[in-house]
């Protein structure tokens, strides 16, 4: 699985080298924030990484979530079940259309190529998300490096529950094997074609 997420990502990474080029451009241009993000996420083993992705925030989005969640039950109540918001107002224009093809997640190569990530594997979680994480599923989650794409982003991603989220980690681990990471690569294509779950 380490050689393959090593071939694969030489392979590819040509291919991304424009299109990052141009996103991290966009970004910067239309919005002054840094074109990367950085945040702590919890990996193989409970060891912690920083996760790239692409910025989509707001500078201050931190406030406005505290705000929104504060004043409107119904945000808080969604951000409660799937630890995210459908039409979030944190979001900028560039980052909306990131998250909706999942563009934001391509400097997430950099961190399979550091040994943190794997192509396939469980969503790499923050601290926050892992504090919520069923006390059962957990140990399943540790056991295999995150991944830029899983289980749980090709059977609904945010239409699903945070629940039905861990018990997909859990599956996968179990019953990994290589041909499953072959065909949820390929179905990944498809879902992100069909925007399905994006949020």
């Amino acid at each position: 699985k380490r050689s393959i997420d090593y071939i694969l990502s030489i392979l590819i990474s040509p291919a991304l080298l424009i299109p990052v080029f141009v996103i991290a451009l966009i970004i910067r241009l239309t919005t002054k924030n840094p074109a990367l993000y950085k945040q702590e996420r919890f990996g193989k083993g409970g060891k912690t990484f920083l996760c790239y992705k692409f910025q989509t925030m707001y500078p201050d989005a931190e406030e406005k979530l505290k705000d929104i969640l504060q004043k409107d039950p119904a945000a808080r109540e969604e951000w409660n079940k799937h630890w995210k918001l459908k039409n979030d107002p944190r979001v900028t224009p560039i980052g909306r259309f990131l998250r909706n093809t999942s563009l934001d997640e391509l400097p997430q190569i950099l961190n399979v190529f550091k040994g943190e990530m794997s192509l396939v594997g469980p969503r790499p979680l923050p601290r926050e998300s892992m504090q919520r994480y069923p006390e059962e599923e957990a140990p399943f989650y540790y056991m295999v490096p995150p991944g830029i794409t899983g289980l749980w982003q090709v059977s609904g991603r945010s239409n699903t529950s945070y629940e039905y989220h861990a018990s997909l980690n859990s599956w996968y681990v179990k019953n990994w094997d290589l041909w499953l990471d072959v065909m949820i690569l390929f179905k990944t294509v498809w879902v992100v074609l069909k925007k399905e779950g994006a949020s």
